[in-house]
């Protein structure tokens, strides 16, 4: 953080979704750290016209700190592979989304930028251009050579982490091992102090099963596996609630009690969050040695370029950056 100005990345993400119309509005206003779009400039400017909505873009240059006014853009330039459509998905382009986010990870492991913020992707388009992808998440993790990435969403002081992210439900239980919890456990325990600033963290531990197993009765998995790494990690001094059933575990007498959540898998814990703060909630990932935050919503393919979105989780998911990042390099 030379000059002690925070710089982040943004990805500009799926170059036929929302990402370029979000970066266009997050760029109408000023901020208190730098920020810089990995992306086309060429698709930026085309959809700020779409917009009509004012827009200067300018080549990055890693000697320059200097806030920028509004209505500007620095762009570090990924060119994409074929012309984009609003709303038009096309498999050429999968492998630019690929590399804007190549750019923004390597940027952050070298010290160019303090943090990676990501506009949505689409799974499936990358996926048919024919490389492997099933998140941000293992993507950037694999990048990192981080083994055990945890993803976690946030908004309104109710935090979510999962102990399995991208999998079919039907894998699930059997991804779900003593070791896996352990370390999933005590990346967020970690995080939560050394990131959020929270001295003895309050996780609640969510049940597989429905009832949380009812004793055994409705499934093995917290008999077998989740109580015993709860207890054993409890009594190492984790402050760890559960397993709770899921159905009952966000209650507000609970989430008052609780700094944040370990779901068992996406959507168990997941829809409660986004039902109470979706569009201004922020996807965190740990267990990286970089920064990365991210919106809580996808691509919104029939909404690029009509003006009719909002911004909010991409701004919170910036606010957000900024603010681990400023964290991370004041000392303890």
């Amino acid at each position: 953080m030379p000059g002690g100005r925070v710089r982040l990345a943004l990805t500009t993400g799926e170059p036929a979704g929302i990402g370029p119309d979000l970066a266009v509005l997050v760029a109408q206003e000023t901020r208190e750290f730098d920020w810089v779009a990995i992306g086309d400039p060429a698709v930026l400017q085309s959809r700020a016209r779409a917009l009509g909505l004012p827009l200067a873009v300018e080549v990055f240059d890693p000697a320059d700190r200097r806030p920028h006014p509004a209505g500007v853009i620095r762009s570090l330039s990924v060119a994409t592979s074929v012309p984009v459509k609003p709303g038009r998905l096309d498999a050429a382009n999968g492998r630019y989304v690929l590399e804007t986010l190549k750019a923004g990870c390597q940027g952050c492991l070298a010290g160019l930028f303090d943090a990676l913020v990501t506009a949505p992707v689409h799974k499936g388009i990358i996926n048919d251009a024919g490389f492997p992808f099933t998140g941000h998440t293992e993507y950037l993790a694999a990048r990192c050579g981080a083994h055990r990435p945890v993803m976690m969403l946030a908004a309104d002081g109710l935090r979510v982490a999962l102990a399995t992210i991208h999998l079919p439900l039907s894998a699930v239980c059997a991804a779900i091992t003593r070791q896996s919890l352990t370390e999933v456990l005590t990346i967020l325990d970690s995080e939560l102090r050394s990131r959020f600033g929270i001295s003895e963290p309050r996780i609640t531990v969510l049940g597989l099963n429905p009832h949380a197993g009812e004793g055994g009765h409705l499934g093995r998995e917290e008999q077998d596996t989740i109580i015993p790494v709860v207890e054993r990690l409890r009594a190492g001094g984790m402050r760890l609630a559960g397993p709770l059933p899921a159905d009952t575990a966000f209650t507000p007498a609970v989430r008052a009690a609780t700094d944040a959540y370990l779901s068992m898998y996406h959507d168990q814990g997941l829809p409660v969050l986004k039902a109470l703060a979706f569009g201004a909630a922020v996807n965190i990932t740990l267990g990286l040695p970089i920064v990365r935050t991210s919106v809580d919503h996808g691509t919104a393919l029939p909404l690029a370029a009509t003006g009719r979105i909002d911004a909010g989780s991409l701004k919170a998911a910036l606010d957000c950056a900024f603010a681990l990042a400023r964290n991370r390099s004041t000392p303890t």
